[in-house]
């Protein structure tokens, strides 16, 4: 075994002699000694060094990630960051499709039709196509809060109204077609504005939804990469060079899959059928409700009758055991005297103590 800093100093004055406490006053040995310390330390301060550059990308990734999570949770500049991500999403999809991606891109992505021709995709500017979509993706997203608002405020005031004293914080469901999202509102501060809080709630609610998905999302792949990029030493590569720009790809993948889902889902929100005042309570667990039932039917024929009341479930069978009549009774471990060939405990004598 190979042993390096203070065991392998223990280990040669060992067989040199020196005892614990003893002085070296060779300088050779001394100048061995330093030179072996000074190695160690810098082999080691290398690692540390090369596990900080390796740490410093990530965060630096979760410094921004962060920042954005604190905005969307303090309630700041929430709505510059969906503007953001909603600009994004257009000058995105012009870029990077034709036409006819275009018109595909805007209805999966932002729930609304290409508010351009294909003549003015072809020899218009793509700025201005982008700023004219902006605009009309702002104004569709508007109408989209305006209908949470119109629609969640009549039952939010009957229930302040009638049950303000009980309730003090309510669910709203608000779907995007594809899954329901229970937004937690304050009843009273939803009633006070006109369930204006409500919309910005839900904007609060989906935008740390997807915030916190794909940074786990990012996480696990970046702790998958620092581990493949080792193989790139063989190649003779930096493996840390390359762990940079590859990092750098996750994160705008990330980053565009951030913006998809949240425009996609904020584009998409719509409060479902309200329930009635009566029915709303106070963060309520979800009853499941019984997807069958079962109905009876008088049976008729005779037949039907009879196959009704067959018990048709296996029974196990014991096997068709051979009478016999023994003089004396046999020992556990001895042939059955019935034949079968195997043991009386197993056979005849099975239970018998």
């Amino acid at each position: 075994m190979r042993l390096f800093g203070s065991e392998r100093i223990a280990k040669v004055m060992d067989r040199l002699g020196f005892e614990e406490g003893d002085r070296i006053e060779s300088s050779m040995i001394s100048n061995s000694i330093e030179r072996a310390q000074k190695k160690v330390e810098e082999n080691n301060f290398g690692i540390r060094k090369r596990l900080l550059e390796y740490d410093d990308v990530m965060n630096k990734q979760r410094t921004v990630i962060y920042e954005k999570r604190r905005h969307a949770l303090m309630g700041e500049r929430i709505g510059m960051d969906i503007s953001n991500a909603i600009w994004d999403r257009c000058l995105s999809i012009i870029e990077r499709n034709d036409y006819e991606g275009c018109k595909e891109e805007f209805l999966k992505v932002l729930a609304m039709e290409c508010p351009f021709s294909e003549g003015e995709f072809i020899n218009g500017n793509k700025e201005e196509l982008a700023e004219r979509s902006f605009q009309s993706a702002m104004a569709t997203f508007k109408r989209k809060t305006e209908r949470i608002q119109s629609v969640a405020y009549p039952i939010i005031k009957e229930v302040y109204e009638n049950q303000g004293a009980m309730y003090e914080r309510i669910m709203v469901p608000i779907t995007d077609g594809k899954r329901v999202y229970n937004i937690p509102c304050d009843l009273k501060e939803a009633y006070e504005s006109e369930a204006k809080s409500v919309v910005k709630q839900f904007e609060k609610v989906i935008l740390l939804h997807i915030i916190d998905d794909d940074w786990k999302e990012n996480l696990r792949q970046l702790d998958d990469l620092r581990h493949s990029v080792q193989n790139a030493s063989y190649e003779q590569k930096d493996p840390l060079l390359i762990f940079k720009l590859e990092s750098v790809k996750l994160w705008d993948n990330m980053i565009d899959d951030l913006n998809n889902r949240t425009t996609s889902v904020l584009m998409r929100g719509q409060i479902p059928e309200m329930q009635p005042a009566e029915q709303v309570q106070e963060a309520a667990p979800e009853e499941r409700s019984q997807r069958y039932s079962e109905q009876k039917e008088e049976l008729v024929d005779p037949n039907q009758v009879a196959a009704a009341r067959q018990d048709t479930r296996e029974t196990a069978k014991e096997p068709n055991r051979v009478p016999y009549r023994a003089e004396r009774m046999p020992r556990p471990n001895d042939p059955c005297p019935c034949g079968s060939g195997k043991k009386f405990k197993n056979c005849h004598g099975r239970g018998l103590r």
